[in-house]
């Protein structure tokens, strides 16, 4: 199988075995699995994900919080606005964090 066919929700476990523990994962409908979800409640992490359309028990979520996640994929699509952070341009990992910051400021200012 390719790497593009996997789903979003197969490598999230391992993704979030190296992070700490927080209060709330704010997630779309493409990381809808009840193992996620398990692992989740198991870690202390309430887990605010939409239901798959397809999803015939339906889990309850958060929908004002669900709604905050727009904020954070604006704030994501503003910083790509410049091309510099889009393209990667930067080969030291502190010239991109730089870039970025730079963006960030613009951003906030404008």
């Amino acid at each position: 199988m390719f790497a593009a066919h996997i789903s979003d929700h197969q490598p999230a476990p391992e993704l979030l075995f190296a992070l700490q523990p927080e209060d709330m994962l704010l997630a779309y409908a493409g990381y809808d699995s009840d193992r996620l979800r398990a692992l989740l409640i198991e870690r202390g992490t309430l887990p605010v994900i939409p239901n798959n359309p397809t999803r015939k028990r339906l889990h309850p979520f958060d929908t004002v919080a669900y709604q905050q996640r727009n904020l954070i994929e604006q704030v994501f699509c503003r910083l790509k606005d410049g091309r510099r952070i889009v393209t990667r341009c930067d080969k030291l990992a502190a010239n991109f964090a730089s870039a970025v910051a730079n963006a960030a400021v613009i951003v906030w200012w404008t």
